[in-house]
């Protein structure tokens, strides 16, 4: 974007932030994007008007939801993806989450939000996830001041982005950001349906004839294993099938072996009625990956760069942080490791299979190493950053500073884009 483009695009950001302040925002911001939301979702009380040259692609893709689509995560950080940075990877969709405690009276100004609102109005496909962090204190139940006090962070995320966003999926990890008692008591279930509930109702007064924006319930890890399919589990798909505003669900398989991602397919979809989905906005083999950091490194690797011969691969990467490598070395060390160079269609094939269901709705994959992927790096550290598309801390940047592509999965993610998903994007 030229210099005078992105004034005036910024100066278009600011006027749609005073007027969310305001009691008509909602129709401001419409007249102030061109009618360009009217186009693609709803009014509120109000039918959409057919466009005179028919229905965009856009309109269409919004109308029909998404079928199949593989699009980009930040996570947390959108600070660590560029619009140039999604070009690069042919990516027209994109995910983030909002962690709910970062929500103030202007929840548009909340750095994920802001992020996914800005790749709205540039054309992107976006999938936002409410997180609730409750890891380390009891949630609050139905009725208390404490739920009061969320549901009205959850009504500022809503007037913000409701209409937008194309897939608010409620609740990020809820059987990670939550304590055992509250998963095994029914706490963490009556939170999740109170919420859920209270955004169908709040979805159906504000938009009573149709909203681009469609609701999926939060992700589930650990269902390659036997504790990880609970009654708590089970009772979050009850909810999901019976609940008919709710289109589905979202699973986060983070795996030791690809064969442990088909059990969270099996146990979902039965689960599910006809005609629901599942998202898949993480997925990675980030547990093999740690069970290699200890390893040594590759004899052949060792001799071509003379290094010991013990070094283990923990201490390669670690290097590589502090000081990063030249494109062919880290490729050299990833290619030459087997555990690695074995699996580096992991991306292609998951994404095959998940479409291969006709269930799929959206996954997203992460596209660069985050800062917190690097810092203090050692032999107990995720190593997340082995699973993304760009190698931006691990390598050298080229003389125009664009980053390395990540061995593997980079041309694999591109190679995955179907002209049927991709979004006519304003860049």
């Amino acid at each position: 974007m030229d210099t005078n483009a992105h004034a005036v695009h910024q100066e278009s950001v600011d006027r749609e932030r005073e007027t969310r302040k305001k009691p008509l925002s909602r129709r401001r911001v419409l007249a102030l994007s061109g009618g360009a939301l009217v186009a693609a979702g709803c009014t509120p009380g109000e039918e959409r008007p057919r466009d005179r040259a028919g229905d965009s692609p856009d309109v269409r893709a919004a109308a029909e939801g998404p079928d199949g689509v593989l699009g980009a995560n930040f996570n947390e950080d959108p600070d660590s993806v560029t619009f140039g940075e999604l070009r690069g990877v042919s990516a027209s969709w994109i995910r983030g989450f909002v962690p709910m405690p970062e929500v103030t009276a202007d929840a548009s100004r909340q750095r994920a939000i802001e992020r996914l609102l800005d790749a709205h109005h540039h054309g992107y496909g976006t999938v936002l996830s409410l997180k609730f962090p409750y890891n380390h204190r009891p949630i609050p139940g139905p009725g208390s001041s404490a739920m009061t006090e969320e549901l009205a962070r959850v009504d500022r995320v809503l007037h913000a982005v409701l209409d937008s966003v194309d897939v608010l999926a409620i609740g990020n990890e809820p059987f990670i950001e939550s304590l055992p008692r509250d998963r095994s008591s029914g706490a963490l279930n009556r939170f999740y349906e109170t919420v859920a509930e209270h955004i169908v109702a709040y979805r159906k007064k504000h938009f009573p004839s149709r909203c681009r924006t469609r609701l999926y319930m939060g992700a589930f890890n650990h269902l390659d294993k036997p504790d990880g399919r609970t009654a708590a589990t089970d009772r979050w798909l009850s909810f999901t099938r019976r609940t008919q505003e709710i289109e589905g669900v979202d699973i986060h398989p983070h795996v030791s072996a690809p064969k442990e991602v088909k059990p969270y397919v099996d146990y979902i979809l039965p689960r599910l009625r006809d005609g629901q989905k599942f998202l898949v906005t993480e997925f990675s083999l980030v547990q093999l990956w740690k069970l290699h950091l200890k390893d040594e490194i590759p004899a052949r690797f060792a001799s071509r760069y003379r290094l010991p011969a013990a070094t283990p691969v923990w201490k390669v990467i670690e290097e590589a942080v502090e000081h990063p490598f030249p494109e062919e070395k880290w490729r050299d060390f990833l290619s030459m490791s087997p555990w690695f160079e074995s699996h580096k269609h992991f991306l292609r094939d998951q994404v095959s299979y998940f479409r291969d269901t006709g269930r799929l709705a959206v996954a997203t994959y992460g596209v660069t190493q985050g800062a917190a992927m690097t810092r203090e790096f050692g032999p107990d550290k995720q190593p997340w950053l082995l699973n993304s598309l760009y190698a931006n801390r691990t390598v050298e940047r080229s003389d125009d500073g664009s980053p390395a592509h990540n061995y593997g999965f980079f041309d694999d993610f591109r190679a995955l884009q179907r002209s049927q998903d991709r979004r006519p994007l304003r860049n």
